[in-house]
């Protein structure tokens, strides 16, 4: 079953920067089922965008896609820091409630 966007919104990436850099930025849209953006942590709607492979991904986080901005605005990220952002927010990588 799908997670809901309360049950998305509590998940927090377990390493304190990726923490601080999701709640700045990417938690905004990807918490919030109006935003069109796929749920943090449901793997319904982020396993189809993970089968593009993880450099498509990226590749789209880095470029924008859709209403996501370029790097979803989060000015500090770098390619790496949006790797671990986007496996966290697909539910590759581990969360704390």
């Amino acid at each position: 079953m799908p997670l809901t966007a309360e049950q998305s919104a509590a998940l927090v990436p377990q390493d304190q920067r990726l923490a601080q850099l999701y709640a700045g930025s990417c938690k905004a849209c990807h918490t919030v089922q109006d935003s069109l953006a796929p749920l943090t942590g449901n793997r319904t709607q982020w396993d189809p965008r993970w089968a593009l492979g993880e450099d498509a991904l990226l590749a789209a986080a880095i470029q924008g896609k859709g209403g996501m901005p370029a790097g979803g605005q989060c000015f500090e990220c770098t390619p790496d820091d949006l790797k671990a952002l986007i496996r966290f927010m697909a539910g590759r990588d581990g969360a704390t409630k």
